[in-house]
């Protein structure tokens, strides 16, 4: 996968692109110089285009620890495929900045000029001092507001390779077949891996007991007793179930010293893990750190079952509760939703025909021609918005991944194609088709240019 690097001195903001661009709180800010020391990556989607994003340590020779940290920002970007070099646009240009630009460019590398924090219009105004770097690709941007980031979005989406895809436009039911041999098969043979989320003490070890029915995992009212990863295999009407017992997760500034690891081998475990049992205390009340974890499961596009435990507890009925629940996870509408008291045992044996409906649906073949006729008849009732007077249209949709269910939009416009307009057609999906508990990525796509048509006025 391609990589982009942040680079620049101390405390111009890379850490804060860094996610905004990746949409999520990953690295840790703060106005102290050098709060990051190590490269810190994640894998970001900008429109149909994947690629890792790094936010290196800043550049800075005060003391032996912070040249170390430059050395390893500079061979990260000689390894890299595009660089964003950040300048704070509160200050005037240096020739320290310069010289360091000017050694980037000499690299060979797409090299972005990025001032950063400008605020303000005098701020702007400063920044056409920066114009004496002579950089062919400049941007002013405020990543406190979010201004000028789309057009550096732009920039990294312009630099990135097409993702290798199947040739869709061959017969797609050869290429079926071909995932069929490795793929369904083995999907029908292989362990279903499910892992166990949830914030500290919400009775995770307590449903693993109860699920495998022995005393596995270490039950107790301290929070955060389980650590490491708990896995144990249970068998099921002669299907294979990999429970993983994850540590509970904290607020992130009550995390302390081995919890860390902890935290950062959940990401691991649910990297491998199919469908995730997202376990929420419903004796208290729900809590932000309850939909973090949530962001979780669907970061990995992973299956989603949510367990309402201590349900004996509750003084809610249950179709209020899936109100609040549904209204709290937007983002996870598709999920089913069961309660349950795990120390108890009562209803958690529910859990296993839900696993297997849910799994069901993440690995299913959706056919061909069904699919079209469903395209095609949601286009018709409600148009694609039209780009700038140019028609948007989908030529043909095509399934070509499982595990969630990948589908193509294969169109004259791919990067018109809002995402309110997916969320349509992805709700229409779920109103024809069995995708209870599981994602659907739409993706897309541009036709061959030999054989696209040419554009409606």
């Amino acid at each position: 996968m391609q990589k982009i690097i942040l680079v620049g001195k101390p405390n111009v903001g890379k850490s804060s692109l860094f996610n905004r661009l990746a949409k999520r709180r990953i690295a840790i800010t703060s106005d102290v110089s050098g709060t990051t020391r190590d490269t810190n990556k994640a894998e970001i989607t900008i429109d149909d285009k994947k690629c890792i994003l790094v936010d290196s340590g800043g550049l800075d020779d005060s003391s032996e620890l912070f040249r170390n940290v430059k050395e390893k920002t500079l061979k990260e970007a000689q390894n890299s495929d595009a660089i964003i070099y950040m300048v704070d646009g509160k200050n005037f240009p240096d020739d320290e900045d310069k010289a360091m630009f000017y050694a980037l460019l000499r690299l060979g590398i797409p090299t972005a000029l990025v001032i950063n924090k400008v605020d303000s219009k005098k701020d702007e105004q400063r920044a056409w001092e920066f114009d004496s770097f002579g950089a062919k690709d400049l941007f002013a941007i405020s990543v406190t507001h979010n201004a000028g980031v789309d057009e550096l979005s732009e920039w990294i989406y312009r630099h990135l390779k097409d993702e290798i895809k199947p040739d869709l436009d061959e017969d797609f039911d050869d290429f079926l077949e071909t995932l069929d041999e490795e793929g369904e098969q083995n999907f029908e043979e292989k362990n279903i891996r499910v892992g166990i989320i949830g914030r500290v003490n919400v009775g995770k070890s307590s449903l693993l007991n109860a699920l495998v029915k022995d005393a596995r995992a270490v039950v107790s009212d301290v929070a955060g007793t389980t650590i490491d990863p708990v896995n144990e295999t249970f068998v099921y009407e002669d299907r294979v179930i990999e429970f993983v017992d994850t540590a509970g997760i904290r607020k992130r500034g009550k995390i302390e010293g081995i919890e860390r690891y902890a935290l950062n081998r959940t990401e691991s475990v649910l990297e491998n893990t199919d469908i995730a049992l997202l376990v929420l205390d419903i004796s208290e009340p729900l809590t932000e750190l309850d939909e973090r974890i949530a962001g979780l499961a669907s970061k990995f596009n992973l299956g989603v079952i949510i367990v309402l435990n201590k349900w004996d507890k509750s003084e809610v009925e249950f179709d209020e509760m899936k109100k609040i629940i549904k209204d709290k996870f937007k983002f996870l509408t598709y999920a089913p939703i069961i309660s349950v008291s795990a120390l108890g045992g009562k209803r958690v044996h529910k859990i296993y025909s839900l696993i297997f409906e849910v799994y069901k649906n993440f690995t299913q073949k959706i056919q061909t021609s069904k699919l079209n006729e469903l395209i095609k008849e949601a286009t018709k009732i409600h148009p694609i918005p039209r780009e700038k007077g140019k028609s948007v249209k989908i030529y043909y949709a095509v399934q070509f991944g499982f595990a969630p269910p990948k589908i193509a939009l294969i169109m004259n416009r791919p990067r018109a194609l809002h995402f309110s307009y997916k969320r349509y057609l992805t709700n229409k999906l779920r109103e024809k088709f069995e995708l209870s508990g599981v994602p659907v990525v739409l993706i897309p796509k541009n036709r061959n240019s030999d054989s696209e048509e040419k554009d409606e006025q």
